[in-house]
């Protein structure tokens, strides 16, 4: 299978120093990690995507047939393709955005996806909430436990950068760490 950043990056240079592994590809998603390093040229890329920019966490969405240059470079950041068909996710009925607004924080929402920036200060203890499925990229280093809503208790130790695929689910979030964590969540609708 073609690479999507050899499929969908249309301007690279030569001499850029490209990696893309895939981390995640299920139904919904296909996600890479982008690297381009100082002096290359700057992408182009196609989509329906979201883009994650891990040293800044903003946020980007492309449309269907539109192009989009990326940041300048040294560039680090996780390409969500979106699939063809919506992944159909579950009604959820305790927003995490409506019970705790100041500590997830909507960056963009359109009919495919809502993207949530979470902030977790030390100790912070978030309610219960649910998510439709979702793609999670850690912005900073963080040790949480997850209270499940079928009792069990998940610990979950991330470093900065890393991705993840979550179902959907229902938790409660406890920040257990000493430092505050932050994610962007790319909830598929």
């Amino acid at each position: 299978m073609k690479s999507i950043v050899g499929l969908l990056f249309l301007a690279v240079s030569a001499s850029a120093a490209l990696s893309a592994p895939v981390e995640i590809d299920n139904e919904w998603v296909r996600v890479e990690r982008v690297k381009l390093e100082r002096g290359a040229d700057p992408l182009v890329a196609l989509g329906p995507s979201v883009l994650v920019y891990l040293k800044t966490g903003e946020v980007s969405y492309v449309n269907p047939g539109s192009r989009r240059k990326l940041a300048t470079n040294p560039l680090e950041a996780v390409y969500i393709q979106l699939k063809r068909e919506a992944a159909k996710s579950p009604p959820v009925a305790l927003d995490p955005v409506k019970l705790d607004p100041e500590h997830h924080i909507v960056l963009l929402e359109n009919d495919r996806v809502r993207v949530i920036k979470t902030i977790l200060e030390p100790h912070l203890k978030a309610p219960m909430h649910e998510h439709p499925h979702y793609v999670v990229v850690y912005l900073t280093e963080l040790h949480t436990t997850m209270a499940m809503a079928d009792g069990r208790n998940i610990d979950n130790v991330r470093k900065a950068g890393e991705i993840g695929w979550r179902d959907a689910l229902k938790h409660a979030t406890e920040n257990v760490g000493d430092r505050t964590a932050m994610e962007i969540q790319v909830e598929l609708k």
